[in-house]
């Protein structure tokens, strides 16, 4: 385990001497599922057949600010595709740090009920008696519920409740409170009556719950303490990062100091995608690194900071892109779960080669399609002009996709087996794609999928990567623009295609009849319907026209607006209002407004989709980054010494300064100069407030 704030990696390695299953077959088919608490955050694949099962799979997640334990539960699927608890370790929060950075081996506990159960409740009961009517004495048992603290999280989900049971040998009694929706810290104050006499025996608290975590008024009151770092690191990386050469930068350094690069790749991505300055920082990481290459083929290959933040951009900006294009498909394979497998040595006794070859060739084309280009072609047709692009997108984010959909949100859990086999078809499939390399199938590595990379060795589909052409092509109806007073506008069946340079409309594919240059597109926004009684229909601003036109259906009409917005985002004259219906017999129907010139009278949707903005805080990012930089410390002081000796000794590189990337010593000696002191500095403040903080808090308090 590796721990930031924030951040948490985890890497599964290995489980041994799994107790066999009570059967003929020992063996068993296992999976693992981390736990924040009660809430399940990660899943592996199902390895088979196997008592001491290998995954080596890695898990990042958020850490929320408080929990508990870190827990590892370990699960059989038998047969009948049911599962069942083999069990589990379990690691306190205040424990993490002593495994930090190490492989550790972890003995298997039982999984206990009442060891799952989380939180505190605070009750207050009282025992009165009670003169009756028929001047008798009888007990009366007063619980009040007041509080619970801390509940576990159930799905995302909070809604408890109490149930309070008065327990005897002869009867039994419930009573609950009302459900609290939404709340883990639920406030009751409802107060339960029960008649005691001597035949009951004992009283039972029982509480039911859907839970989640919460932070302490400690640790707010911590945070906003900790503004004062969030700013100054802030102003450091972005005033250090101007610097030139960008190797000494702060970004570039922090990528040189960590263990691994993607521990600096995910925060640094995060903040400048925050302050909308992650365009600027690729180029500069990625130029760098390019002037560093020798061999052209080898750019953007290595486990270097400029790949993994590439892979982290990808992967947060492109997630909209592959859930439109690649999550249908992906779920129609692990829904049909139709055996593709086309290696003859893996093939099962009950499978035909040959029809197995035919249902994998109806996952990677579509048979029913004219032009016959593939499904899984069609969905990843990505923007790049160069092989060394092509590549990267094609080898780092289409294929890991389909390898692994669970971590990339398509799919809930890592496939079973059998899918992951056929997704691991389709993968080596599309990679033939990105590598645009021409060569016969003989030298394909494997004989089995010669001919379906036959199949995308033809021209058309390396063209198409080069080109960009038909980004995004689909059969529409458009009206007429009426570019002469007396011209016709009519509405008529066009050709629409979308490159990264231009949108088109062809009456055949052949042959643009129109071309609107991505610079010219204002706004992209729907038409009410009563402008022409039509449905799904949306307007396609210009400096001069709006361009209408009318999908086949509202999915289509959401995702050209989606994708039209998302080209079109950081074009410099984009409008802030329009108008949402058309304009008709002399004035716009929705304002009554008589200019066709009118400035909008709605303000426009813009930026980006709603299901694309990403959710990030740019402060906790910068705190991640500072817990980097103290983590490494030892490491920044040797890069540090590294610089001193360059700039001093101009000759080879001693041993233990050779794995740091410096080209300009000095100006990077005077950045780690200012990290360095910076870091030091705030947790010296940090030392002091949580030193004063212990000296004014009372034992006992909240």
């Amino acid at each position: 385990c590796r721990s930031t704030d924030g951040m948490l990696k985890c890497r599964l390695l290995q489980l041994f001497n799994i107790p066999p299953y009570p059967g003929p077959n020992k063996m068993r088919d296992c999976y693992c599922t981390v736990n924040l608490d009660q809430e399940e955050v990660f899943r592996t694949k199902t390895l088979e057949k196997s008592l001491c099962p290998f995954y080596g799979e890695d898990f990042y997640c958020e850490i929320p600010r408080s929990f508990r334990h870190l827990s590892f539960y370990i699960f059989d699927r038998d047969v009948f595709r049911r599962d069942s608890s083999i069990g589990k370790v379990a690691v306190k929060k205040e424990d993490l740090q002593k495994y930090h950075g190490k492989d550790h081996w972890f003995p298997l506990q039982p999984v206990c009920a009442d060891s799952e159960v989380q939180g505190k409740v605070h009750l207050e009961l009282r025992l009165s008696e009670v003169i009756t009517d028929s001047g008798g004495v009888c007990h009366k048992l007063a619980t009040r519920v007041l509080e619970c603290q801390d509940l576990p999280i159930v799905n995302n989900q909070c809604d408890p409740y109490a149930a309070v049971s008065l327990l005897g040998p002869s009867r039994s009694e419930a009573k609950k409170t009302k459900v609290k929706r939404k709340n883990n810290n639920p406030q009751f104050d409802e107060v339960f009556f029960f008649e005691v006499g001597a035949h009951c025996q004992m009283t039972s608290l029982k509480y039911i719950f859907n839970d989640i975590e919460t932070c302490s008024m400690y640790t707010c009151q911590y945070l906003n303490k900790l503004e004062c770092f969030v700013i100054s690191l802030a102003v450091l990386i972005w005033g250090v990062f101007v610097s030139q050469p960008v190797s000494a930068s702060a970004a570039h350094i922090l990528g040189e100091v960590c263990r691994e690069k993607q521990e600096a790749a995910v925060p640094l991505v995060r903040l400048f995608l925050h302050y909308g300055k992650i365009v600027p920082f690729l180029s500069a990481i990625a130029h760098a690194e390019i002037s560093r290459t020798q061999d052209p083929n080898t750019i953007f290959r290595g486990n270097s900071l400029t790949s993994k933040c590439i892979d982290e951009t990808m992967k947060l900006a492109g997630m909209h892109y592959l859930r439109v294009t690649l999550k249908p498909i992906i779920d129609e394979i692990c829904t049909d779960h139709k055996p593709c497998e086309i290696d003859p040595v893996k093939l099962k006794e009950s499978e035909n080669l040959d029809t197995n070859r035919v249902s994998f060739s109806k996952v990677i084309r579509d048979d029913d399609d004219d032009d016959d280009d593939g499904v899984c072609v069609s969905a990843v047709d990505p923007d790049v002009r160069y092989t060394a692009v092509s590549s990267f997108i094609f080898l780092r984010f289409f294929a890991p996709a389909i390898l692994s959909p669970n971590l990339f949100h398509l799919r809930p859990h890592h496939p079973d087996p059998y899918t992951s086999r056929t997704l691991t078809l389709v993968s080596k499939t599309i990679q033939t794609l990105g590598s645009l390399a021409k060569s016969k199938s003989a030298n394909f590595k494997e004989s089995y999928m010669a001919a379906f990379y036959d199949y995308f060795n033809e021209q058309k589909y390396a063209d198409a990567v080069k080109n960009v052409s038909g980004y995004h092509v689909q059969f529409m109806i458009k009206r007429a623009q009426g570019r002469n007073r007396f011209g016709l506008k009519n509405f008529k069946k066009r050709w629409f295609r979308l490159t990264n340079h231009e949108f088109t409309y062809h009456k055949t594919k052949e042959g643009a009849l129109c071309s609107i240059p991505i610079e010219n597109i204002l706004a992209v926004e729907r038409l009410e319907e009563e402008s022409f009684k039509m449905k799904n229909m949306f307007q396609v601003i210009q400096p001069e026209r709006a361009l209408y036109i009318q999908a086949n259906n509202c999915v289509e009409a959401r995702d050209w607006i989606d994708i039209l917005t998302k080209v079109s985002q950081c074009n410099r004259k984009r409008l802030s209002t329009y108008h949402p219906s058309a304009f008709l017999n002399g004035h716009w129907l929705c304002c009554k407004l008589s200019a066709d010139t009118a400035p909008g009278c709605t303000p426009c949707t813009g930026g980006l989709p709603a299901n694309i903005q990403l959710d990030v805080d740019g402060d906790r990012e910068t705190e991640r980054i500072y817990s980097l930089y103290s983590t490494y410390m030892a490491k920044l002081v040797k890069m540090q010494e590294a610089c001193g000796s360059k700039s001093v000794y101009d000759g080879p590189e001693q041993e233990e300064y050779s794995t740091f990337v410096i080209d300009d010593p000095q100006e990077t000696y005077k950045t780690l100069s200012l990290v360095i002191s910076a870091v030091q500095t705030l947790e010296q403040q940090h030392m002091q407030y949580k030193r004063d903080k212990f000296r004014k808090t009372k034992y006992g308090s909240q």
